[in-house]
């Protein structure tokens, strides 16, 4: 493809433009976390006098680190358990084809399809039976199901996508189902993996519904929840409700940046791939 210089520097502008867009929300709440916890922040002006403390308030107020150390133990289950089960049907019905796959992938699409709110309640009463509720297992449990549909899909849109010849080379190889799935496919799947992984962490570190319908003790849920510590006393203290917002945001903002090649290069896999 030939790109001429024209376009070559209105890509670029562009591109600047929409990273300033993009950037200018976090410039705002930055701004306003730095000014006095007794004052309404207002537009873009750098403090004379910062409150960088703002920060040490809200993570002691919002109980962040028992919420971040919570919500790590959640992430560090559903996660795994997520990708080893969309891994396993993705492939089944990707690869291999098995009968009555096509029963089952229609169950999924029309679990893409059901609101979450309207299981909530179904989710407590079922949980209730378990004996999981007020317990971070009320959350892992549903979430792990409820993930389920996307994951499959997206999984089983990896597989199809892989030449069916590097199997048949390794049946007449002599190689198992097992030894095909973990010496070809999953080095394959990586970056399809990574991706998934990355989505599954941030729905799962950003998930408040759940954790505030299953878990009644809020020491127990997740980062999300972290701002609602700022109710009663501390509603009018709105720098210390955007420094909290901004200490919640930043694991997610690093897990991204970390893992970004993964990620785009998932999606641009998919791209060539259709």
């Amino acid at each position: 493809m030939i790109v001429n210089r024209t376009e070559l520097i209105v890509g670029r502008i562009l591109l600047v433009v929409i990273l300033l867009l993009t950037l200018l929300p976090f410039a705002s709440m930055l701004t306003a976390a730095l000014q006095s916890p007794d004052r309404i922040p207002n537009g873009f002006a750098w403090p004379t006098d910062p409150h960088w403390e703002n920060f040490v308030t809200a993570f002691l107020v919002g109980k962040i680190g028992t919420l971040m150390l919570s919500s790590l133990f959640i992430v560090a289950i559903v996660v795994p358990v997520s990708l080893l089960f969309a891994t396993l049907a993705g492939y089944a019905l990707g690869n291999l084809r098995i009968p009555g796959g096509r029963v089952v992938l229609i169950g999924m699409i029309v679990g893409l399809t059901i609101p979450f709110e309207a299981i909530v309640i179904p989710l407590y009463y079922q949980l209730t039976s378990f004996g999981v509720i007020n317990t971070q297992w009320a959350v892992i449990l549903p979430l792990i199901g409820l993930y389920m549909p996307f994951s499959v899909f997206w999984m089983r849109a990896h597989f199809i996508g892989v030449p069916r010849e590097l199997s048949e080379a390794a049946r007449v190889d002599g190689a198992s189902v097992w030894q095909e799935l973990r010496s070809i496919q999953l080095p394959l799947a990586r970056p399809a993996l990574s991706a998934l992984g990355i989505l599954l962490f941030l729905w799962t570190w950003n998930q408040f519904l759940l954790p505030l319908v299953m878990i009644d003790d809020p020491d127990k849920r997740t980062m999300a929840g972290a701002l609602g510590a700022f109710q009663g006393q501390y509603i009018d203290a709105l720098p210390l409700l955007f420094a909290a917002s901004l200490l919640v945001m930043l694991p997610t903002v690093a897990i991204y940046i970390v893992f970004q090649r993964h990620f785009i290069g998932a999606l641009l896999q998919g791209a060539v791939k259709g």
